[in-house]
């Protein structure tokens, strides 16, 4: 009995260590965010974190539709098999270890893989309700799952993260228009596109108007709201916790300064944020919450 329980929390550190290692590898925001939490919730994280990547990696583009469909459903059955703790993968098993120590449902995770399998039968959205499903889907509900690992005080903090998560693809969905565009999709709703007069030729051809500045304009103010509301979570959290989710905020509301000062050219240049700059507003985000820490204690 000794040698399987030892053997257990051998696999299980295993599998921790390459979750951490897939999101070391992958995770670039992320990571230096991920490195703010105390060590228990961060390889938490890291869990969370390889399955939304092994998620992706399944649906990869070099497969045919058919291998994509397939690929969705293993997902569920894998994360069936997970909750049941009768896993064997280094990624479930520690995915099931986290789910069960931070109480996190399993339809959480069921979300994410219904926001990848969007991604292969939806290229377009008619309007910001269809467009909004689906950023719930991919970045909302992973805020969901990462608010049961941080903690919190309030059922009020679910709302603030979901806004949180929809700031941070709606900064990703602007950042990415001519990238996206050419892997066949348009995030872009195709109500707001008509309205202020910019066709998916204009995408096509790289025509940087007046017509696509005031597009972009009116996306990035609707980001702006929803990071407004997204940053009222802090409050609501565990102090240890706070600066993760500032730390990331900060990082995409930075992302979104530098398209709006570039004049939202977004079709020539990918907008980022050099390593330094990342470590730079890791840095800081995190004193500001450990000082926030010490005088709130005295």
């Amino acid at each position: 009995m000794q040698n399987t329980s030892t053997n257990h929390k051998r696999n299980l550190e295993s599998a921790y260590e390459a979750c951490r290692l897939i999101t070391r590898r992958e995770a670039k925001n992320f990571y230096y965010a991920f490195l703010t939490l105390p060590s228990a919730k961060r390889r938490a994280i890291y869990a969370v974190y390889a399955f939304c990547r092994h998620c992706d990696d399944s649906v990869d583009e070099g497969t045919s539709i058919n291998a994509k469909i397939k690929a969705i459903a293993e997902l569920q059955s894998e994360l069936d098999t997970a909750y049941k703790r009768e896993t064997s993968n280094p990624i479930y098993l520690a995915l099931a270890d986290a789910a069960h120590n931070y109480e996190i449902p399993q339809d959480y995770f069921k979300e994410v893989i219904l926001g990848v399998e969007s991604d292969l039968v939806k290229d377009r959205f008619q309007n910001f309700m269809e467009l909004r499903k689906y950023c719930y889907r991919v970045a909302s509900v992973v805020g969901l799952i990462c608010l049961q690992i941080f903690g919190y005080e309030d059922e009020d903090a679910k709302e603030y993260a979901i806004d949180l998560g929809l700031a941070m693809q709606l900064t990703n969905i602007i950042r990415d228009v001519q990238e996206d565009f050419d892997m066949g999709r348009i995030y872009l709703p195709q109500d707001e596109m008509f309205k202020f007069g910019y066709t998916e030729d204009d995408l096509k051809n790289g025509v940087r108007n007046k017509a696509l500045k005031d597009l972009m304009m009116f996306q990035s103010e609707r980001a702006r709201e929803y990071f407004k509301s997204g940053f009222k979570l802090l409050p609501y959290l565990s102090r240890r916790s706070r600066a993760c989710p500032a730390v990331l905020g900060t990082l995409y509301s930075k992302v979104l300064d530098r398209i709006e000062a570039s004049d939202y050219d977004v079709l020539e240049n990918r907008v980022s944020l050099s390593k330094g700059e990342k470590l730079r507003i890791t840095a800081t985000t995190w004193l500001s919450s450990l000082l926030s820490l010490s005088s709130s204690s005295q």
